[in-house]
C-alpha cells in the first residue's frame, strides 16, 4: 500500500516514460502465447506474476529487454496481478493441488515467503546452484531461506533511514551528525529539543499501527517468534523497549499519532514534523513537495539500547520465486540469474524512474547510485541507503507474521489509551498463541 502511495505522488515524473514502456509492454505480449511453455521453433515464454505498472511491472520489462539481448527467444509474459489477488490465486491452487494455471515466476512479499514455502513445501524451486545469491544484502536472502535451501531472488529495499528536514533541525540548534548512529532514546531527547525550540513534532506514524515498533525490533534483530518458531512478544526485551519509547514520545508531543496514511504523508509534506523514520519509499513522497528541494537529508536509523543493536533496518519489500510447476525452471532462474541478480545496467536503468533501491551490492557502485540528489542537498542518497542496508541483522518473520502483526497492532492501540505494555503485550502473545493452536 504505502509503495502504491509513493509511485502515485511521484507519477509526474514517470507517468510519460512509463507510458511508454507500457505500450510497448502491450505489443510486445501480444505476439506471445498466453501460457508458460516451449514452442516447437524454440521459443520459451515465461510467464510472470506482479503488481504495480511504474515500479514492479516496468523493472520486469526492462529485464526482459536486457535479457533478450543474449536470449531473443525467450519471451517474458506479464500478467498484472495485484498482491491480494496473486497470494489468493496461489493459495487456492496449491491447496486444490491444480497448479496448471499458475505462472513460471511469481513476486511475493518477503514477510510472506515463510509461510508459503512451509505450507507448501514442493510448490517452490530451491535456487540454489541456479542463482548467485552471494552478492546481495545478507538480511534480504535470509527471507528466502527455509530448511536450508533458498527460494527467492531478492528484489526491491525496504531499508530505513531517518529522512530530516534540515530547515527544522538547524532552527533548533541541531545537525545531521546529531543525529547519526544514536540510540532511540537520543532521538527522544533531540525531539523534545526540536519541540521546545520550533514547536513541531519530531517524527509522526499512524497510531494504531506497529511500524515504529516493527522498524526497532528489526534493528535489534528479534521479531515476534524465536528462532524455534513461538511467540516471543510478551518477554521481548526489544519490544517492551520500542513499544515505551514509542508511548512516551506521543505522550509528550515528540511524536504526533496520525489516524491514517493519508494523514502521515500529509504530516510529512506539511511541514508538521521535523523528520521521518521508514521505509526506501519515502525518497519519493518528500521528493513530490518541489517547494522543500534542498531542505531534506538523511541519515541512519537509530538504535534500541541493547547488545547487539544495529543504526539498520527494514521496513518491507518483495522477492521473485520462482514455481516448482513451471515446464522451464532452468530457464527461468538463468533470467534471473543474469537480470537481477546479476546487471548493473537494469538497476541503473530503473533507478531514475521508479526509485527501484536495490539490496544487490554491486549496484552500490554503479553510475547512478554513485550520482548526487539535488533534491537532498546533493547527498547521494541511493548510495547510502544501499550502504545502511549492508548491516540490517537477519530475522525470520514466522509463519504467523501477518496474524502477530495485527495482535502487537491492537497491543499500541491499548497502551495508547493507557494500558501498561506489559499488559498488552500479554494479552497480544495469548492471542497469537491462540492461533498457532498453542
Amino acid at each position: 500500500m504505502k509503495k502504491i502511495a509513493k509511485f502515485g505522488l511521484s507519477a509526474l515524473f514517470a507517468a510519460g516514460l512509463v507510458a511508454g514502456f507500457a505500450g510497448c509492454s502491450k505489443k510486445e505480449n501480444s505476439a506471445q502465447t498466453t501460457s508458460s511453455g516451449t514452442s516447437s521453433n524454440g521459443d520459451v515464454t515465461l510467464t510472470v506474476w506482479c503488481w504495480d505498472p511504474n515500479f514492479n511491472i516496468y523493472a520486469m520489462n526492462e529485464a526482459a529487454k536486457i535479457y533478450n539481448r543474449e536470449k531473443p527467444n525467450v519471451h517474458i509474459n506479464i500478467v498484472e496481478t495485484p498482491w491480494d489477488d496473486l497470494q489468493q490465486k496461489l493459495i487456492t491452487s496449491l491447496t486444490a493441488n491444480d497448479t496448471s494455471a499458475l505462472p513460471d515466476i511469481i513476486l511475493c512479499q518477503d514477510n510472506a515467503i515463510l509461510k508459503n514455502v512451509s505450507s507448501y513445501p514442493k510448490a517452490f524451486a530451491p535456487l540454489n546452484g541456479k542463482v548467485d545469491l552471494s552478492q546481495f544484502a545478507s538480511f534480504k536472502v535470509a527471507f528466502g531461506e527455509v530448511g536450508g535451501k533458498n527460494y527467492s531472488v531478492p528484489f526491491d529495499n525496504g531499508v530505513t533511514a531517518t529522512f530530516l528536514r534540515t530547515d527544522i533541525i538547524e532552527a533548533a540548534g541541531l545537525s545531521v551528525s546529531d543525529f547519526t548512529d544514536i540510540t532511540w532514546e537520543r532521538f527522544h531527547e533531540l525531539g523534545k529539543i526540536v519541540k521546545e525550540k520550533t514547536g513541531k513534532y519530531m517524527i509522526s506514524y499512524v497510531g494504531n499501527d506497529p511500524d515504529f515498533v516493527m522498524v526497532a525490533l528489526q534493528s535489534a534483530g528479534t521479531w515476534f517468534f524465536d528462532e524455534n518458531g513461538k511467540a516471543n512478544i510478551a518477554k521481548n526485551p526489544a519490544l517492551i523497549e520500542g513499544l515505551k519509547i514509542y508511548s512516551d514520545m506521543v505522550a509528550d508531543g515528540t511524536c504526533l499519532a496520525v489516524p491514517d496514511w493519508n494523514a502521515f504523508v500529509a504530516s510529512v509534506n506539511n511541514g508538521q514534523v521535523a523528520s521521518s523514520i521508514d521505509g526506501s519509499w519515502m525518497v519519493g513522497i518528500i521528493s513530490a513537495q518541489a517547494d522543500q528541494a534542498g531542505k531534506w537529508a538523511l541519515t541512519n536509523t537509530p538504535r534500541l539500547s541493547l547488545q547487539g543493536a544495529k543504526n539498520s533496518s527494514s521496513q518491507g519489500g518483495s522477492s521473485w520465486m520462482i514455481m516448482a510447476s513451471s515446464k522451464n525452471q532452468d530457464v527461468a532462474a538463468d533470467f534471473l540469474n543474469k537480470t537481477f541478480a546479476g546487471s548493473k545496467e537494469l538497476y541503473e536503468t530503473i533507478l531514475p524512474t521508479s526509485g527501484a533501491i536495490s539490496t544487490w551490492i554491486p549496484a552500490a557502485s554503479s553510475q547512478g547510485y554513485e550520482s548526487g540528489n539535488d533534491f537532498f542537498g546533493g547527498q547521494k542518497i541511493y548510495k547510502d541507503l544501499v550502504n545502511y542496508s549492508n548491516d540490517i541483522p537477519r530475522v525470520k518473520y514466522g509463519v504467523y507474521n501477518y496474524e502477530a502483526r495485527a495482535e502487537v497492532g491492537v497491543a499500541v492501540s491499548d497502551i495508547l489509551k493507557g494500558s501498561s505494555v506489559e499488559d498488552a503485550l500479554a494479552k497480544a502473545e495469548k492471542n497469537v498463541k491462540f492461533i498457532m493452536g498453542e
